[in-house]
């Protein structure tokens, strides 16, 4: 049975175009062809296409295509890196028609830049690398341009990968970006420093790793099954005056891991503020 989403996908005539073929792009396209969209409504122009994405053009992929192979693009989807938008945009806007949705996965680059440097109708949104493997968090914010087809077309190609929400205040994008879109870094360092911590307490460097990386996995999946707060779920860990109380003491105390967590956010956002000049 096919997904409203997937539905909204295959009834496209055009291209779906992938700017950008690096980790997070290449997984927005896993995504929609695991969500059964034909290879050959999709293509993508990258200066160095990967093994991976090489071996898809015996499926029809269409990789680096000249612009008159092209049969109308309905979505452009920009995952270039933000540094390299500007050189890139002068050939994407080529691409671009007066009603072609424009879905920017850029930090820090706002819409009013997107549009200017490439026309359509622009939506930007921060996904986050669980998108891999189907697990991604999304958030959205369209033009006020954008009409209700190029929204669905967005959201079928971000809900692809996981889930996602729409906001319509944009400067909450880098707030976003600081969360759930460089949060997955802080939780693998989590399993990281977790691990370092067990070999300081005297367990092998290898069942210290182990152990770290399911904890934070199997506590992750948890997470994401049980409906109860987060935070009911660690007072469920946390029996009075035992072992997890004690180390929470620390982690909660006032140079604990919260203002730690709440400096590294803000530092985050300020780096998306700074990549929008």
């Amino acid at each position: 049975m096919t997904s409203p989403h997937t539905d909204i996908l295959a009834k496209l005539n055009g291209t779906i175009l992938l700017a950008g073929a690096g980790k997070m792009g290449s997984a927005m396209l896993a995504g929609w062809l695991a969500q059964g969209v034909a290879a050959n409504k999709l293509a993508v122009i990258d200066p160095a296409p990967s093994a991976d994405i090489t071996k898809l053009a015996a499926q029809g992929l269409r990789i680096n295509p000249d612009h008159d192979a092209l049969s109308g693009v309905d979505a452009l989807v920009l995952a270039v890196k933000p540094q390299m938008f500007a050189d890139a945009a002068p050939q994407l806007r080529k691409h671009v028609g007066p009603e072609t949705l424009v879905l920017s996965i850029m930090a820090g680059v706002p819409i009013a830049k997107l549009a200017q440097a490439c026309g359509g109708k622009v939506v930007r949104a921060m996904p986050n690398t669980p998108a891999a493997i189907g697990r991604g968090a999304t958030v959205a914010v369209a033009d006020k341009s954008v009409g209700d087809t190029q929204r669905a077309i967005a959201d079928a190609l971000l809900r692809a990968t996981g889930l996602v929400e729409w906001i319509e205040d944009e400067t909450l994008m880098d707030a976003v970006t600081a969360v759930s879109g460089s949060g997955p870094a802080y939780v693998f360092l989590l399993a990281e420093e977790l691990a370092r911590a067990g070999v300081a307490a005297g367990l092998p460097p290898e069942l210290a790793t182990r152990l770290a990386r399911e904890t934070v996995a199997g506590a992750g999946e948890l997470l994401h099954r049980s409906e109860l707060r987060s935070e009911t779920l660690r007072k469920n860990v946390t029996s009075p005056g035992g072992t997890t109380a004690a180390a929470l003491d620390v982690l909660m105390g006032a140079n604990g891991f919260q203002p730690l967590l709440t400096r590294a956010v803000a530092a985050a956002a300020k780096r998306s503020k700074e990549l929008a000049k």
